[in-house]
Order: C-alpha cells, then sequence, then structure tokens
C-alpha cells in the first residue's frame, strides 16, 4: 500500500530539488514538513482535490487597515470589530486586514516583527476575535523586512542564521535588467561586523530583500504561516512574491525558483487539515499575472490587476471596448482556482497591468483626468533609466467624479456602475474599505505624510463616521447602502460562484458592457448590462438570447423582461441582472 505521507514527502522533495540543486532535497523536505507541521498533527492523509468547494456566491471581501477607523480612546481593531458588525454583517463575509505587525515604514510593508500585533492596533485576541466572524486574510510579506527589525540587526552583527538572510550584490555587478516599482537606488550600503556590504532593496532603503537561496528563509516563512493559520487565518496573501528570488544579470521578476516556491506553498496548504487559500499580489501585466495560476498548482487566487485601470477607462470615456476586448480573452480560472476582482485597494490604480491593452494616447487621458481631479501620479524607473508612470493615486470613488468631458451630475450612478461590474464578473468581489465608505481624496495626509499612497489611507474618526452613516443623505451612507443591496442579491445567485460560466456578450455599443454567467449545474442564468454611458443606450433582445418560455426578471430593478421584445433601453449607468431565476 502506498504511503501517502511519503507520497507528499516525493512531492516536496522534486519541487526542493528545483529550488535547491545543490542541497539533500530529501532532507530538506524533513525540515519543511516540521516547519509547517511541528507539532506533527493536523495533516490530511492525502491532498485535497482541484474543485469549486473553497469559495461560493456568498464570498465578498473587505480590504482595510487595522487603524481605517479610529477615535482615540479604543484599541483599532476593536472599532474595525464593531463596524463590521454594526454595518457589513450580512454584506461580506470576509476580511482583509493590511498587516497588523510592527513596521517602520510604508504603512506597516516593512515589517520589523512578524510574529506579534501591533500594539497600536491591539493583540492576537483582537485578530482571533473578528476570525470568529469573518474570514480572514493576512499579509505574509516574505520579499522583505524592515531595516530596523530584529533580523536586519542582527545581519550586521553577522549573528547566525540572519547572517545570510539578506540578499547581497556589488555596484559593478551588472545590474541594468532588474525591473522594480520604485526610482530609489536598488543597492544600499551598510556596515556589518563582517565589513561593508551592499544589501539590495526592492521597494526602498528601508525594506531589504531577504536571500531565499538560503532555505533557512524559506523555514522561517512556512513557520510563520503556521502561527497565522493557528490564529485563523483563511486566505494568505504572498506580498509582492514576484520579486521573491533574484539572479544578478537577470530582471529578478518572475523567476522560476519564485514559481517552484508558490507551488511548495500550495502543496503544503492542500495537504492541511485547515482551508488555507494562497493568493498572490503580482502587480505585472496580465500574461505574467496568470502565470501564477501555473497548472492549478500554484496560487489558489490571483488579483485580476487589470480591471482597475480598464474600469476606469471605460468609465470615463463611455466607451468599454478595451475592457470587454480584454475580457473575451480571458481565460476561466483553472479548476481549485479564482481571480480576485477588485477596482481600489490600499495601493494606487496600477498602470503597468494595462500594457497592451490600453493604447497610450487612452492612457494618457485617463492619466491627465486623475491629475484634473486631484489625483496623484507615482512612476517606476524603467531598465534605459527614464521614468514611466507605475500607478494613479485617488480615491476610485474620486475618480469617478468626472468623465473625459468632465464633472457631471452622475458621480453616484457612475461609482455604483464601476463597483457592480466588479460584482458581476467570474471571481471573488473584494472591495477597499474607502471605496465602501465613498471616501474623499486626503490631501492633508500626502502633504503631512510626505508620500502619495496616503491619499487614499484616510483614518475615519469613528463618531464622525458613525454621524456620516447616521445621515442617508451622505454620500457616504447612500453608497454604502447602494452596494451593500446589490453584493446582498448577488450573495442569491448561483450564476454568481466564482467559476460559474462566463461568456462576453457583444451588444453591438461599446457603451454597455455585457457577460452572460451560468450556474455549475446549469439552472440559473444571468445577463449582466452595464451602460458605462452618460447616455440612454438601445440594445437589441437578440443579442442576450433569451429563451422565450423562461420568465426573466432584473434582479437589480426587479422588472420583468420581455424575451419577445426587439429591443432593451439601458439609462445612464445602469446596471441590469436579467436572470430566469429569483
Amino acid at each position: 500500500m502506498k504511503d501517502p505521507a511519503r507520497s507528499l514527502g516525493q512531492k516536496l522533495t522534486l519541487l526542493l530539488e528545483q529550488i535547491y540543486p545543490d542541497l539533500d532535497g530529501a532532507i530538506l523536505s524533513s525540515m519543511v514538513i516540521d516547519a509547517f507541521w511541528p507539532d506533527g498533527m493536523g495533516r490530511r492523509q492525502r491532498g485535497r482535490v482541484r474543485g469549486n468547494a473553497l469559495w461560493s456566491q456568498k464570498d465578498a471581501l473587505l480590504i482595510t487597515y487595522g487603524n481605517s477607523i479610529v477615535d482615540g480612546m479604543h484599541k483599532p481593531l476593536d472599532l474595525l470589530s464593531d463596524f463590521l458588525a454594526t454595518y457589513l454583517d450580512g454584506t461580506l463575509n470576509a476580511v482583509h486586514i493590511l498587516p497588523f505587525f510592527p513596521y517602520t515604514s510604508d504603512d506597516g510593508f516593512a515589517v520589523s516583527d512578524f510574529r506579534s500585533v501591533n500594539p497600536q492596533l491591539g493583540d492576537w485576541a483582537d485578530i482571533n476575535r473578528i476570525g470568529e466572524d469573518f474570514t480572514l486574510m493576512s499579509d505574509l510579506v516574505l520579499n522583505h523586512v524592515s531595516s530596523q527589525g530584529t533580523w536586519f540587526n542582527a545581519y550586521l552583527q553577522g549573528q547566525a542564521p540572519y547572517d545570510k538572510f539578506f540578499f547581497e550584490a556589488s555596484p559593478e555587478d551588472d545590474l541594468r535588467d532588474v525591473v522594480r516599482p520604485r526610482t530609489t537606488p536598488l543597492l544600499r550600503e551598510v556596515e556589518t561586523n563582517m565589513g561593508t556590504r551592499h544589501v539590495w532593496c526592492t521597494f526602498s532603503h528601508d525594506q531589504i530583500d531577504l536571500d531565499f537561496r538560503n532555505p533557512e528563509v524559506l523555514l522561517e516563512f512556512l513557520r510563520i504561516i503556521r502561527l497565522h493559520v493557528d490564529n485563523g487565518v483563511q486566505i494568505i496573501r504572498l506580498d509582492a512574491v514576484a520579486f521573491l528570488w533574484k539572479e544578478i544579470g537577470s530582471a529578478s521578476i518572475h523567476l522560476p525558483q519564485t514559481h517552484a516556491v508558490i507551488k511548495l506553498m500550495r502543496l503544503l496548504c492542500d495537504f492541511a487539515s485547515e482551508k488555507i487559500i494562497l493568493l498572490t499580489e503580482t502587480n505585472v501585466p496580465k500574461a505574467e499575472n496568470l502565470s501564477y495560476f501555473g497548472a492549478g498548482d500554484e496560487a489558489h487566487a490571483i488579483y485580476n490587476f487589470p480591471l482597475p485601470p480598464l474600469i476606469l477607462h471605460a468609465m470615463m470615456s463611455g466607451n468599454a471596448h478595451y475592457l470587454r476586448q480584454w475580457q473575451r480573452a480571458m481565460p476561466p480560472a483553472p479548476m481549485g482556482c479564482a481571480y480576485l476582482n477588485f477596482t481600489a485597494s490600499h495601493d494606487g490604480i496600477g498602470m503597468r497591468p494595462a500594457e497592451g491593452l490600453l493604447p497610450e494616447d487612452e492612457k494618457h487621458k485617463v492619466i491627465e483626468t486623475v491629475k484634473d481631479l486631484g489625483g496623484l501620479v507615482s512612476m517606476r524607473t524603467m531598465p534605459d533609466g527614464s521614468e514611466s508612470p507605475y500607478e494613479l493615486n485617488t480615491t476610485f470613488y474620486d475618480a469617478m467624479s468626472r468623465t473625459f468631458s468632465g464633472p457631471d451630475a452622475y458621480h453616484h450612478a457612475r461609482f455604483i456602475c464601476s463597483q457592480t461590474i466588479v460584482m458581476s464578473l467570474e471571481g471573488i468581489p473584494a472591495f477597499y474599505i474607502h471605496a465602501m465608505l465613498a471616501t474623499a481624496n486626503d490631501h492633508d495626509s500626502v502633504e503631512k505624510r510626505g508620500m502619495n499612497r496616503a491619499i487614499n489611507r484616510h483614518r475615519w474618526d469613528y463618531p464622525k463616521l458613525q454621524a456620516a452613516l447616521r445621515d442617508p443623505q451622505t454620500v457616504h451612507a447612500r453608497v454604502l447602502k447602494d452596494l451593500s443591496t446589490r453584493l446582498k442579491v448577488r450573495q442569491k445567485q448561483a450564476a454568481f460562484h466564482p467559476n460559474a460560466t462566463q461568456f462576453t456578450v457583444n451588444m453591438g455599443d461599446d457603451r454597455v458592457f455585457g457577460i452572460w454567467r451560468q450556474s455549475l449545474d446549469r439552472g440559473q442564468s444571468i445577463f449582466a448590462l452595464h451602460n458605462v454611458s452618460d447616455v440612454d443606450v438601445t440594445v437589441p433582445s437578440a443579442a442576450l438570447n433569451l429563451i422565450e418560455d423562461q420568465h426573466w426578471v432584473d434582479l437589480l430593478s426587479g422588472e420583468t423582461i420581455d424575451a419577445m421584445a426587439p429591443e432593451l433601453i439601458v439609462a445612464p449607468y445602469q446596471c441590469m441582472w436579467i436572470s430566469n431565476q429569483t
């Protein structure tokens, strides 16, 4: 009889031999198992069979910082817990709390201690409490650590094992092809007990890159994953994972060893008794982003990074041509995998994913419109030394305040339409807290903190937020109500399962973005229509192919749709979910 534990060991050994060809894969395999299951408990006899059971149409995610809501008296995580229970219970069932560890810069992404909760936010008990009612997502910031943290200080002093934890290079090395999203110098000179060294800094000089060529680094992060899981985390976000493996003379992005490390983590998750979902954060063009699905054996989920710039363009231009063209060419997620759909996050609206999807003149219009509405543009350094727009910094709500033609009376309707597209598409929808709350650009924070991204990282005073949400006339209350209403409708539709069939519908008019969704059991069909323009659009009913002997209803308005009518009129920024089941 085949030993299932041995099967896991064999699979790990094969992956480890790819990552560390000069080391004994079998010995490393045992070390990996000990790191991930230190007590020897909680391992499945067989790996999970790939399927569609890890998620459903009931899943929707909130993205937030642990201190996006404050009051100066209570722990921010307690306030977040209260906000979730009071305003989002029954609307969203999952929450991504952005890095909640002690840190020194980059709003949490320069971690100084991976094993404790930032005491300014709360403690592990507060994280556990939120996890009792919501599916928890946490960040594994595995590319780099804080230059002021324990690990790097031990490196400077030459203390094992940290003396070999960080990636070193020489200013004489050929680093011309390195791809990175920042304009600061790549290398930082430091004085150590071993002499002068130059350490690799993909993001900033306070974020020192780790050296995964040392298997001890991998083992330590497997122990950290275990800590997260033991504290109720079910979704692990692999932050900036594309940059994990470096090689002098290469682009040092998307290298084969990086993919092998993700496969190893996925294998461990598949053999874990707990539900663990791996999400990769790779803000790169389409083909590179899709590569992190592997052959269905890498990430369970990937961010649908082209969506934010394409939806932004569609809403600003009043034309969904490029959005539809991209969606038509998108493959369904592999079995056991899913897309994470969003328009806004704690970062800006990435422009790299729009490469090859939006013509340069259309990208320029978007950039100039964002500037006109008070947004900002962040740059990255190209291999030739020039700079290129990397992301647009604005809240998505403010980004919807105008089109290429200027401001108009459709701000609210345009924003709700943009978020409804996210709800309609194949995948799991995710919403940044400042999208759910219609938060405006925070220019004061940009000035105080000296960083463009602060414009989209407002900290709400909880009493002021509560007062705003009590008044049904505020934009905050209106947006929260309208999005919550649609999310609650969505939860009940089998055709909105993250893996339900999807086809892009040619409506004959690029002002209407249409898709057809069909449930896994083929019982429910939904034709999701979204008018991205400020005029009524008449579309032929024949484009939808509504079956004549079925009863069709728009789930959003409650109106019956006549399958025999020759045409439909879609009002400005109106969305319709035309279904054969209610």
